[in-house]
């Protein structure tokens, strides 16, 4: 194949598989979820099983769309057809900016991690080493990212399988030389009540979790590069709820069986290691945090990935420069790759220099994109569904359930969560949407001025302009 022709089917189904599920798994699960327990009490499953559903149903649409037509640029490209060109662009755009600032974000966990075991390189060497590590791998070919990131989300699977069944032995007094007199499914009420910060801490904990879903959508990105994408984002679809259901609720079920949630550990250590701690087994600490470290380079495995791919597609739709579109013999998008990463290693270095500052800022300012994804997802799927339906609709193997009516009702939900948000002061929420928004309406108008001075290029344009692999055309 020759340099330029776009994407290759470098992914196995195998790959996509543990993408779909290591996609679900981010490191903010491990980290994250500490504060959410100490601020909610047992109700923080409510709070997950809130956010777990609002993915489900995104997921839904976004597989609906997804399966009637792969693309490397997913929702983008969907918005772009769907809703229009400003559309595409502008969250193509964010999601870019989001996925950058997170690769910053996990590159300066790995190495606080990794300078604890080697303390002898510093810190901010082993953020250069890790970043450029998992640059050449995605540079080599996209089979070597779905390698790597297979066996990342393999242990990420495997690690949290095993936490559940040994959890679950314990609480039920099976584990052989253990002995836990704080287990038991009695720490869901007997301290203080289910819920003993009230109904409303339901909701701070759904702001505090909200985030830790974001790369469930991988998936959909990654299906263009498939053997047989349609059939990957089916499985991928369909298969979500119990992927939530057991490592999401599961896992967070466990950790509440084994200790009382207002346990100070729970806060000193981060709710595995503390839960872990409990039943005694050695070196817990460093069993999570070896855990954590994987969870964090498949996270910057799989954003490195994510952020080339959607620049890729920005520049095969005109959106981005021409040079992002264009691919080595391998298929692989060189330009979109470099330019991420160095976008990535430059929020490090303000992590490093200014992290109360311009780096706090690029953190809260890309927040909220999650919810902002969502949101265009649930209104590009309210008229693709119409276009499918009267262009192609043989490729509606998966659809969204109740339509319009749960999409109608999945965005009001969002929207809810967003205003909500603004009430929130004490985690930082209102700050996060006002400054997401304040970003969102630069690339808006930026999104108006291009389009108003390119002179609106016509569907038909942009159907010609793409390859097959990549087109948003559903006919």
């Amino acid at each position: 194949m020759t340099p330029g022709s776009g994407l290759q089917a470098g992914l196995k189904n195998r790959h996509l598989s543990m993408i779909a599920i290591g996609g679900v798994i981010g490191a903010g699960l491990f980290v994250g979820s500490s504060t959410g327990i100490a601020t909610t009490g047992p109700g923080i499953l409510l709070s997950y099983a809130l956010v777990g559903t609002l993915v489900v149903l995104v997921m839904r649409m976004l597989g609906e769309m997804s399966a009637a037509n792969p693309t490397s640029g997913s929702f983008s490209a969907h918005a772009d057809r769907a809703l229009g060109r400003w559309a595409g662009f502008s969250i193509g755009w964010l999601y870019w900016f989001f996925w950058v600032v997170v690769l910053a974000v996990e590159a300066t966990a790995g190495a606080k991690i990794l300078e604890g075991w080697i303390p002898a390189v510093p810190q901010w060497g082993w953020a250069l080493i890790v970043m450029t590590v998992l640059t050449a791998t995605n540079l080599v070919s996209v089979g070597s990212y779905g390698e790597f990131e297979f066996w990342f989300a393999g242990i990420k699977v495997v690690a949290i399988g095993a936490f559940i069944v040994v959890g679950l032995l314990a609480v039920f007094g099976v584990l052989p030389g253990v002995h836990s007199d704080k287990a038991g499914f009695s720490n869901l009420t007997a301290h203080g009540g289910f819920l003993p910060h009230g109904p409303g801490a339901i909701l701070t904990g759904v702001l505090l979790v909200v985030f830790s879903f974001m790369g469930s959508e991988i998936a959909t990105l990654a299906a263009g590069e498939s053997e047989d994408p349609q059939r990957a984002v089916t499985k991928s679809t369909n298969s979500i709820i119990w992927r939530i259901g057991v490592f999401y609720l599961g896992s967070i079920l466990v950790v509440i069986a084994l200790l009382p949630w207002n346990d100070p550990s729970i806060k000193e250590k981060g709710s595995y290691v503390a839960a872990l701690d409990s039943l005694g087994i050695a070196h817990a600490g460093q069993i999570m945090n070896f855990i954590v470290l994987t969870s964090v380079l498949s996270c910057l495995n799989s954003g490195l990935y994510t952020a080339s791919r959607m620049a890729f597609s920005l520049g095969r739709r005109g959106d981005a420069p021409r040079a992002f579109a264009r691919t080595t013999s391998r298929g692989v998008p060189r330009a979109a790759i470099l330019v991420s990463v160095l976008f990535g290693f430059l929020a490090v270095f303000f992590n490093y220099k200014f992290p109360d500052s311009v780096f706090l800022f690029l953190v809260n300012s890309s927040g909220a994109v999650a919810l902002f994804v969502w949101l265009v997802i649930c209104f590009s799927q309210l008229r693709m569904r119409r276009i499918i339906q009267r262009e192609a609709p043989e490729k509606l193997v998966v659809k969204m359930w109740l339509y319009p009516y749960l999409t109608w009702a999945t965005a009001a939900l969002i929207v809810f969560v967003l205003g909500y948000m603004l009430t929130d002061t004490e985690h930082d929420g209102r700050e996060t949407v006002l400054l997401s928004l304040m970003v969102a309406a630069i690339v808006l108008v930026i999104a108006a001025v291009k389009e108003k001075f390119a002179g609106g290029r016509t569907a038909e344009g942009v159907d010609a302009a793409a390859p097959a692999a990549d087109k948003v055309s559903v006919g």
